[in-house]
């Protein structure tokens, strides 16, 4: 495999490049003490064709595929990882669901907008009582007639307050059966549906986090994604590719706190001479490094299965296991060497610190990584 950058990543890096220097840099600290979601510029990702990845042409997409779609992320990861973790909900998960499961007319009303920034995707599964159980999941959608009626509440749902549509991942049988669950579009103009607490969260605090409550939310049959009852096989499914999405974030945070900590320790002097020339200094650097070349392995690893239509789980499952676990501590070590001025907001990488947490529990925590590992070794 060729590892360099293809003349469509090369490109994509240079955009999001020179984007992020005149649109997000100067912001993203007022964005995360803020805990503001900066809608106008995450659409303005929309148009330079960020929010449709992986999707084709003739739905309005940019019609690249896994490789492009890691660096899309990965290289807003580095700048920030709020913006980076918005862009991979949209993808990998609203848009990934309507375009692996949905119907031609459904692709055809929802994808356009969705891949040009008009539409806000969000994603609902988490409840509040199950995170990493959902198949005791309490929302329901039941029959009436042509219509299916939703109820209870989504929690920890990304763009769960600005979103203009919703996937929700609704029980329509008996709790624990993997058949009795299914999956809708949302319109999130409709009646019966409406934004509970936004979270406080130590992180990531630009990407908006909240509750979503279902009401009697009166739901047409068409919108329902594939069969009746295959909605959580399809969330699995979904979480495969999202995974990918979360190891690509991790990477671009580590590749983050890996830089300012390589530039850091060359300009700061300590005893006479650069940090960096201290053994224990390099040595970190040395592992940093090491630890971000095999997660950006594993990562494109998987890319390549899912790529080629190849069972893909445990890759997935690995790779957003090993680059997360060590994004944290690449972030850790990145605030050890730059010392008392790692631990203040005047540097960046107190915010990599800080962001770095999401990515060992979002998309399903390293605990559940390891489940998910060990049962396809044993």
């Amino acid at each position: 495999m060729n590892f360099n950058y293809s003349e469509n990543q090369q490109l994509i890096s240079e955009t999001i490049s020179d984007f992020s220097k005149r649109k997000i840099i100067p912001n993203l600290m007022q964005w995360d003490n803020a805990q503001y979601f900066p809608i106008d510029t995450f659409k303005e990702l929309g148009e330079l064709g960020m929010l449709g990845v992986l999707v084709p042409v003739k739905y309005g997409g940019s019609g690249f595929g896994y490789n492009e779609y890691v660096t899309v992320v990965s290289e807003i990861g580095k700048v920030c990882g709020s913006i980076g973790l918005s862009v991979a909900a949209h993808n990998s998960l609203c848009v990934g669901h309507i375009l692996k499961y949905g119907s031609e007319a459904q692709k055809l009303k929802w994808l356009p907008g969705l891949s040009t920034g008009e539409y806000i995707g969000a994603w609902a599964l988490t409840e509040t009582g199950t995170g990493s159980d959902a198949l005791q999941m309490n929302t329901t959608a039941t029959k009436k007639g042509d219509k299916w009626i939703l109820n209870g509440s989504k929690n920890f749902i990304t763009h769960g307050v600005s979103s203009d549509v919703i996937v929700v991942v609704a029980r329509t049988g008996e709790k624990g059966d993997s058949h009795g669950i299914s999956a809708f579009i949302v319109d999130k103009k409709k009646s019966g549906v409406k934004s509970g607490k936004k979270e406080d969260k130590l992180g990531m605090r630009a990407s908006e986090t909240s509750e979503v409550i279902f009401d009697n939310c009166e739901v047409d049959s068409l919108d329902i994604l594939g069969e009746e009852g295959e909605g959580f096989i399809q969330a699995m499914k979904i979480l495969d590719g999202g995974r990918i999405s979360i190891a690509a974030l991790a990477l671009g945070i580590s590749k983050g706190a890996y830089s300012s900590s390589v530039l850091y320790s060359k300009e700061r002097e300590q005893f006479g001479r650069p940090i960096s020339q201290f053994q224990a200094i390099a040595f970190k650097l040395a592992d940093m490094k090491t630890e971000i070349e095999v997660s950006e392995l594993m990562i494109y690893r998987a890319c390549q299965l899912i790529m080629n239509n190849m069972p893909v789980t445990k890759e997935s499952a690995m790779a957003k296991y090993y680059a997360s676990e060590t994004c944290v501590k690449i972030a850790n070590d990145a605030v050890q060497i730059f010392g008392g001025y790692g631990y203040t907001k005047d540097f960046p990488v107190e915010k990599y610190y800080r962001d770095s947490k999401l990515c060992t529990i979002g998309e399903g925590t390293s605990e559940i990584q390891k489940i998910v590992i060990s049962k396809h070794i044993i």
